[in-house]
This record gives structure tokens, sequence and C-alpha cells, in this order.
């Protein structure tokens, strides 16, 4: 008899339960995101879905997919009010987030890569 732990069965399960932790870890709040973005004035310069003066989420999301460092660049660019820049050529810093919560600033920025 094969012990517990090199069953299928057992790998099967193990793998599962893996990839349910890995989706639950990384879910959006999205109505918490949302809010954030409202209080910080995130939505007077960009959208979701159309470029306004910021570009819009989605068209962020689609320039960091892929890239491992994502979460990290758009953290530090929401958090430390490096400088925009613009079609017309100024740049301006951009708005600090009003949150201080790792957790919370995370939240937004999973959310904005996932649009």
């Amino acid at each position: 008899m094969k012990p517990v732990l090199q069953s299928p069965f057992f790998r099967t399960a193990l793998l599962m339960s893996s990839v349910l932790f890995a989706t639950a870890v990384h879910a959006v709040d999205e109505e918490a995101a949302r809010a954030l973005a409202r209080q910080s004035g995130c939505f007077k310069c960009h959208s979701v879905s159309k470029k306004m003066d910021g570009p819009a989420y989605k068209d962020v999301a689609a320039k960091y997919r892929g890239k491992p460092d994502a979460e990290v660049r758009l953290v530090e660019h929401i958090t430390t009010g490096e400088k925009a820049k613009f079609e017309d050529g100024h740049e301006e810093e951009h708005k600090i987030v009003k949150s201080k919560d790792a957790n919370e600033i995370k939240n937004l920025v999973n959310w904005i890569l996932a649009q």
C-alpha cells in the first residue's frame, strides 16, 4: 500500500487546495478599491475604460500585463508622488493615494491590474 502522501488522490487534492488558496489570497475587493479611488480623487483623471487626463485603468492593466514588477511599480507610483507625464509634454506630481494601509493600497493596485 502506498503512503497517503504519494497517492494520486492526495496530490490532486493538494493541488486543488493550493489553487483555491491562491485565488482567495489574490481576490480583489472591487467595492473597497473603488471607494479608495473615489476618496483619493483618482477618478478626476482616470476612468476604468476611457482615457481622460490620465490613462484608462484597462490601458494601465494592458501595459503591465505579464510584468513581474507590475504591482510594486504601481504601488510606488500612487504612494510617492512621482511625476506623471501628459500628452502635451508637461509633468505634474501624481496625487498620493489617501491611505497608509498596505492592504488597501495593494487591493486598489490589484483592482487596476485586473481591468
